[in-house]
């Protein structure tokens, strides 16, 4: 829990109809693009700026990895606290959700 906040054990966003739009992109906006714009940051790999980049990122596997890690050489954001577990949830929801725009 040292890296989870109060505020992250209530008022749990509901894991169903979960989407892009009203869901990920405001966590990306808050967390990602200061590293994942157009062009990249940072040392990022891809820009996350779009739906189809984040959703290419999830169908390959590594915005999942990144984003869940618990080693502190790779969580995300880069350099910050890892996300929290129920924003860290979203993501996992909305990827076996089929990523729903």
């Amino acid at each position: 829990c040292t890296n989870d906040a109060e505020s992250d054990l209530y008022n749990r966003i509901p894991l169903e109809n979960i989407t892009y739009t009203n869901d990920i992109k405001p966590i990306i906006a808050e967390n990602c693009l200061m590293c994942h714009s157009q062009p990249p940051q940072n040392g990022a790999p891809m820009p996350l700026t779009t739906y189809e980049f984040v959703k290419n990122a999830a169908e390959s596997g590594i915005l999942l990895e990144r984003i869940t890690s618990t080693g502190t050489n790779f969580w995300m954001p880069f350099q910050g606290d890892r996300l929290p577990q129920s924003k860290i949830d979203l993501f996992i929801a909305w990827n076996n959700t089929g990523l729903p725009e």
